[in-house]
């Protein structure tokens, strides 16, 4: 194996084709992108040179503003709650149900088989209001309450849309933590048992920062998911009422797509990639941290 990889033809044989379709897939679009951000225009009336002006123009873009708060808001509130919801879980299956978990687990991870379109509608039809009352709203009729739009309004959409994620994707993140968890080794667990921990006081001194790097690698992942949150809110709110729910990513569609600015449209791009990369190095940094003080 070392002279496999000391050699630098052998390196080259094995890496080449991989990255060559990495570049072709994912670098040179990009690229790509940011040379249309300099631009304004289509494919169809052609490009013309703008130099920063889209870059200004999104400085100053209350639609921007309003669609990066609101990626951001979700993305904090969505992250939280499926690393939170999927640690929790992972913790029943290791510590509760053990042996008997495979086929909880296995019922917990069925959403996120699902197309997160169906998702989407089956929400939609949930929480209905009209032309008949969805589940949800008939409940609350049935106890005594009155119906709610859901869809009408900030926030109850936004309510409506958080719980979504968190169903669909909180099985998969419990059994990515529970790879993390099964890796503690059983003989420190009993050894702080005899030393009299157990509980809260087991999972916070002992699980917690044993199972760290793997619950640092779900929040990471996480948030860049949820940072480019797209195919959840189509189907479900299509960004309304109004623009309350429309993150970065369905502006950026619908400005390049529907009204033809592919340039105003990667400048938006752009936006978001800057802003993966900054949250994504922010929790690097602070988990860097706790590890030191740790």
């Amino acid at each position: 194996m070392h002279r496999v990889l000391g050699d630098k033809r052998a390196i080259a044989i094995l890496l080449g084709p991989a990255l060559l379709v990495y570049s072709l897939i994912m670098l040179v679009p990009m690229f790509w992108s940011v040379g249309y951000s300099f631009t304004k225009g289509n494919t169809i009336e052609g490009f013309t040179w703008t130099g920063f002006t889209n870059f200004s123009h999104l400085w100053s873009d209350p639609n921007a503003h309003q669609a990066l708060w609101f990626t951001l808001k979700y993305a904090v509130v969505v992250t939280v709650g499926q690393v939170a919801v999927g640690y929790l879980l992972a913790l029943l299956y290791v510590f509760f149900l053990k042996r008997a978990s495979a086929l909880v687990r296995t019922l917990v991870f069925f959403p996120m088989v699902l197309p997160t379109v169906a998702v989407g509608l089956l929400f939609k039809a949930l929480f209905q209001i009209a032309p008949q009352y969805g589940p949800v709203n008939q409940l609350l009729v049935d106890v005594g309450l009155h119906p709610i739009d859901w869809f009408s309004s900030t926030g109850t959409a936004f309510i409506v849309l958080v719980v979504m994620d968190i169903w669909r994707s909180m099985g998969f993140y419990a059994v990515l933590l529970y790879a993390g968890l099964v890796d503690v080794p059983d003989d420190i667990l009993e050894s702080a048992r005899l030393d009299g921990a157990s509980g809260l006081r087991l999972v916070r001194h002992i699980v917690l920062p044993l199972s760290f790097p793997v619950l640092m690698s779900s929040l990471i992942f996480s948030i860049n998911g949820t940072l480019k949150v797209f195919d959840s809110i189509l189907p479900l709110t299509n960004g309304g009422p109004g623009n309350s729910t429309t993150p970065l990513t369905v502006l950026m569609f619908n400005t390049a797509f529907d009204y033809g600015n592919y340039g105003y449209g990667s400048a938006i791009a752009f936006l978001l990639t800057v802003v993966c990369l900054l949250v994504t190095l922010l929790v690097f940094r602070l988990s860097r941290r706790d590890l030191q003080k740790g």
